[in-house]
């Protein structure tokens, strides 16, 4: 039996068996058509929210919530490097809006947000989602998406 894979509602995906996770073409394929949706997202032009927060990851839902939005996995996957990069520094527990301002800090998310949804190649990102075993939830959230392509990809429940 396949291991399979249960987010929230979402009835379970055999991962060994859905050609969407394994079928390389099948996966770049809807990396395209990710890259494609997450393009036509605009990034907002009104922002100045002083989010406060204590991780990237953590600011990174929080603007998430604010606008309703997801973020592209790579922004995901960046986030989550420079948490880990605070790790055994002296500052290490301290909140990132004491290191950071927190305008800045959206500010860069926003500003990477723009490169990644405008710039990413769907052959590396269909390569880092084969390759990277975190990335399941994502791409059974590409998954999701591609099977209901109106309700496009809840944010709540996705890593994006």
């Amino acid at each position: 039996m396949p291991p399979t894979l249960k987010i929230d509602n979402m009835p379970a995906i055999a991962l060994s068996r859905n050609p969407v996770l394994h079928d390389r073409s099948a996966l770049i394929r809807r990396a395209e058509m990710y890259q494609e949706y997450m393009k036509h997202i605009p990034i907002p032009a009104h922002r100045g929210s002083v989010i406060p927060s204590t991780t990237w990851l953590g600011l990174g839902r929080s603007v998430k919530k604010l606008y309703e939005q997801p973020l592209h996995y790579l922004t995901n996957v960046l986030l989550k490097q420079w948490d880990q990069q605070r790790v055994g520094r002296d500052y290490e527990h301290r909140p990132l809006d004491a290191i950071i301002h927190p305008v800045k800090a959206e500010a860069l998310i926003w500003i990477t947000e723009e490169v990644h949804r405008l710039t990413t190649s769907s052959h590396h990102l269909a390569t880092l989602w084969a390759s990277d075993p975190m990335a399941v939830i994502s791409k059974a959230c590409i998954v999701r998406f591609w099977q209901t392509p109106t309700e496009a990809i809840d944010s709540r429940r996705c890593m994006f």
